[in-house]
């Protein structure tokens, strides 16, 4: 599987695994275990995921840490608050601290902000963010769901080594944004890769590649995402590790210049 690299030194392979769906349960810790076995070595949650569960098992499942696995979290959604944002480093320094504890960790690799709170400015946040880059617990910081301003205005306080949007193959509303971080050399990871799982599994288009590849309609749509970009690092959640078998061989199919035009 192909690479992409994160902050500058962060080295993963393209294809993650997302795990807002994860709960406390063992076929979670063997799907967990698993997808590390397999060669998946970008973990993405966030304390929002289940009410602190996602990353509570992620810690239980996999720390110690194989070499080369990096934890993505998020933070800014307070777990159980139907949605409230709170970017303040009131609030910030708790849930880091929570995050470090649950996932067993003492550093995370990627630290992003889930959401812009919009009642705290957004330079107040991200100030906070890299007094905690800089005092150790956080080795590089993200962002979710922005605009290209909002990315340029964090990036003139630090770093911004990765960006998640929604974005997928009938889903494009962000492509000013991926545009933005593929000429800043910003990984971007486009959160439900799969179009919350509801791909039109009759277009003609997708079923058309799919029969000519003897893939999936889900297949071809993470293999469209990786020709997109080379920052695009997609992060399919499942609970099976059949389905993320499938996700994984995505990464082998190439599709030819004609076949990308036509999804694209």
């Amino acid at each position: 599987m192909q690479t992409i690299t994160i902050g500058g030194d962060l080295i993963v392979n393209r294809i993650g695994l997302g795990t807002n769906r994860i709960r406390e349960n063992q076929e979670a810790r063997a799907l967990l275990i698993g997808a590390v076995q397999r060669g998946v070595q970008l973990i993405d949650t966030a304390d929002y995921y289940g009410k602190l569960v996602s990353e509570t098992v992620i810690g239980e499942a996999l720390a110690p840490y194989k070499p080369g696995v990096v934890i993505a979290t998020k933070v800014g959604m307070v777990p159980g608050g139907n949605g409230t944002v709170n970017g303040t480093p009131e609030y910030l320094r708790k849930a880091i601290e929570g995050s470090l504890d649950r996932l067993r960790l003492s550093c995370i690799d990627l630290y992003q902000l889930h959401r812009v709170d919009p009642n705290t400015p957004l330079k107040t946040t991200i100030t906070f963010l890299k007094e905690m880059k800089d005092a150790g617990k956080i080795r590089y910081i993200g962002l979710s769901e922005v605009t290209v301003e909002q990315i340029e205005a964090a990036r003139s306080i630090l770093e911004i080594a990765s960006v998640q949007n929604d974005y997928n193959i009938q889903t494009r509303k962000h492509e000013a944004v991926l545009d933005y971080c593929e000429a800043n050399d910003i990984a971007f990871l486009p959160f439900f890769p799969l179009g919350h799982g509801r791909i039109d599994l009759q277009e003609a288009r997708i079923t058309k590649v799919a029969e000519a590849h003897n893939a999936t309609v889900q297949q071809i749509a993470i293999a469209w995402l990786l020709k997109r970009s080379p920052v695009m690092l997609p992060i399919p959640g499942t609970l099976s590790l059949a389905h993320l078998d499938e996700n994984l061989a995505a990464a082998e199919i190439e599709l030819t210049e004609e076949e990308f035009v036509s999804l694209s």
